[in-house]
């Protein structure tokens, strides 16, 4: 059991959410507009696991980029925790995707100078928080995550699944409220994702984070208490695991 400054997960409601694009064809006047983001409505519940699935190319991951306050939206309304992030700076926004969301993508995207330890302990670092406490911090949840003996390692001798744990450990370090995944399994070969799988579930119990994770893999997305499908920018189907 993980233990640290466990706040519970966030409740998030997205209303109206779009999402475009305007291209500039070479000797075209008007640009052509791409709508990715459709309209979305959604209501996640505090702690919730929820997965997204659907085609290539249907908006998930830009639903996940956009919800993270990676990448702004064309126009309505994300409320986390009753707070409006559409309506945030750039700088505070910065601060506030550090405190409060955990990010996991496919690639791990590890410094590769950098030991398992001083990966880890980058968001306490950015937070200001001393070195001896971001690293006792980065140590405890890599021991968590099953590092316990590759703490000392540089990401070029790391199996894969192990670099996606280190990027876990990164992730949950300052205990977020929200966690986004984006094929946290992609790159993993059917062992290895499967005790990824089962690690996100025991982490958002002992947490109690809430968490999105894009997904093409039908395992994972089933691991999850619900489940969304995503066609042409829309949510098509909200779901509850079935039993």
């Amino acid at each position: 059991m993980i233990q640290g400054p466990a706040r519970g997960g966030a409740h998030i409601a997205i209303r109206d959410l779009r999402k475009h694009y305007e291209l500039y064809a070479h000797g075209e006047p008007v640009a052509r507009r791409i709508e990715v983001l459709r309209g979305v409505n959604l209501e996640i519940r505090p702690g919730e696991m929820v997965s997204v699935v659907g085609a290539s190319g249907v908006g998930k991951s830009t639903l996940l980029h956009v919800l993270g306050a990676l990448d702004l939206p064309s126009s309505g309304s994300i409320l986390f925790e009753g707070q409006e992030l559409t309506r945030m700076g750039s700088a505070q926004l910065a601060d506030f995707r550090n405190r409060e969301i955990g990010f996991v993508f496919q690639f791990h995207h590890l410094l590769p100078d950098f030991t398992a330890v001083e990966n880890a302990m980058m968001p306490a670092l950015i937070q200001r928080l001393s070195r001896r406490e971001a690293e006792r911090r980065s140590r405890t949840m890599l021991e968590r995550v099953g590092l316990a003996s590759r703490l000392d390692h540089r990401p070029g001798e790391l199996s894969g699944g192990e670099q996606q744990r280190v990027a876990l450990a990164r992730a949950l370090l300052l205990a977020p409220r929200l966690l986004l995944a984006d094929e946290p399994t992609g790159n993993l070969d059917t062992k290895t994702g499967a005790d990824i799988h089962h690690l996100l579930t025991e982490l958002n119990t002992e947490l109690g984070m809430t968490m999105l994770v894009v997904t093409h893999n039908p395992e994972l997305a089933g691991r999850m208490q619900r489940q969304l499908r995503m066609k042409d920018g829309e949510i098509v189907l909200d779901e509850a695991a079935r039993a």
